[in-house]
């Protein structure tokens, strides 16, 4: 199996440097590859200590922000480095000096994962939630380099407790440790007979509550909202807006609409626009017109949802509609803000989606009518609005902590 999964890793990597003729975020994928060691030569001196944090994409890289705060604290003499696998984190965050190297990670090849670890020599590497990749990890374990995932999520349906799976769940072998996010994770683990489990929590919550102590202040989401009720829609696809726009056009007096879509190019933008029919205005416009006279923001660009969301009387967080939904977005972003949550129906494979609903801070819809229903329901009782996000701010309070769990082993680990 080992050889097949080579074969194709391969292959792939070759039909790959076709990829960007068809898609631009894959030619960005293609090229931030070929720099990966040029950066880390001039990056790492002979004699740097290191310390390694891979994660998939932005979402990941968010989650395990909190622990690389920390390990930079606990351990100043190392490098960060930080890698990632999609175009959509790196992109965002190459710049981010919170690592001392972000990097992509080169295709797991065992060539490509023996030279890598070899530039790094890391004294530990730390993979966030997901991401399980055969021959850096055989690697990692083959140098005995402490490997850890932390906020990992594990369910029955993954590969790992199929029949077939024998070849991943070697790879879960060269953990030393895992951190999970739940019980069931940890006794499906056990089930395998991994017992370096803890059940640690997830870091998303020490994240989003540091959000709190920052500065949240944007001028022109103040002037456009004036002191009218507001819904924030971060992370929208159409498939959530179809659920949205029913009302938006016909129901929405005295009420502000802000929508941040997932994807932000043009097309997309424009398309969103068109189905609007109120006055509607883009964060790219800001300047050119008078928003509070407009009734609909677009946020056209990334990285401010997380401060609008302080502007929310409610939010509705996207990726959870319809069958093949996309996957539900982050709601504790949002939660941190004491806002209560509205989402689609598909959220069986997020815990803290499934909690919150169980404690009533959180409302899943599946049509415009039930989002019509429960929105007014919020918008017009002042005292239930207040009390469902109190219960969404009190859920992220008692669930901080996982961060001090994970450094306590990294300090224990004396690297």
């Amino acid at each position: 199996m080992h050889l097949l999964y080579n074969f194709s890793t391969f292959l792939a990597s070759k039909l790959i440097l076709l990829s960007p003729l068809f898609s631009p975020k894959m030619g960005l994928f293609v090229k931030g590859r070929k720099s990966v060691v040029n950066t880390l030569k001039s990056t790492l001196k002979k004699g740097d200590k290191t310390i390694w944090f891979h994660c998939a994409s932005l979402g990941e890289y968010e989650q395990g922000v909190p622990i690389i705060k920390k390990t930079k604290e606990e351990f100043p003499d190392h490098k960060i480095i930080v890698s990632f696998f999609s175009p959509s984190g790196f992109e965002v965050k190459k710049n981010d000096k919170l690592a001392d190297c972000t990097v992509y990670l080169p295709l797991d090849t065992p060539k490509n994962a023996k030279n890598f670890i070899n530039l790094l020599q890391p004294s530990v590497a730390i993979f966030i939630k997901y991401e399980f990749w055969p021959n850096y990890l055989f690697e990692l374990k083959k140098k005995s380099i402490p490997t850890i995932l932390v906020s990992g999520l594990f369910r029955k349906d993954q590969v790992f407790f199929k029949f077939y799976g024998g070849f991943m769940r070697r790879t879960l072998n060269s953990f030393s440790h895992f951190f999970v996010q739940d019980q069931l994770s940890k006794s499906l683990l056990k089930q395998l007979k991994n017992s370096q489990v803890t059940v640690s929590g997830d870091t998303r919550f020490d994240r989003v509550s540091d959000q709190l102590s920052m500065n949240n202040k944007l001028d022109f989401i103040a002037l456009f909202k004036q002191d009218l009720f507001c819904l924030v829609c971060g992370s929208t696809w159409p498939k959530d807006e179809s659920i949205l726009i029913n009302y938006i056009n016909n129901f929405s007096n005295n009420t502000k609409f802000i929508i941040a879509p997932h994807d932000v190019n043009n097309l997309r933008i424009e398309s969103l626009k068109k189905k609007l029919k109120v006055k509607t205005v883009l964060y790219s416009e800001r300047e050119k017109y008078r928003i509070s006279d407009y009734q609909v923001l677009i946020i056209d660009t990334v990285g401010l949802l997380t401060k609008v969301y302080s502007y929310a009387d409610v939010a509705y967080i996207g990726g959870g509609i319809g069958m093949g939904a996309n996957g539900l977005h982050n709601i504790l972003e949002a939660a941190t803000f004491g806002v209560p949550i509205i989402i689609g129906e598909n959220y069986t494979n997020f815990p803290e989606a499934k909690k919150l609903k169980e404690l009533n801070g959180l409302f899943s819809v599946a049509t415009p009518q039930e989002f019509i229903d429960i929105f007014n329901q919020l918008k017009t009782d002042a005292s239930f609005c207040e009390k469902t996000g109190l219960i969404s701010k009190n859920f992220i309070f008692n669930n901080r902590g996982a961060t001090d769990i994970i450094l306590n082993y990294l300090q224990q680990l004396q690297i």
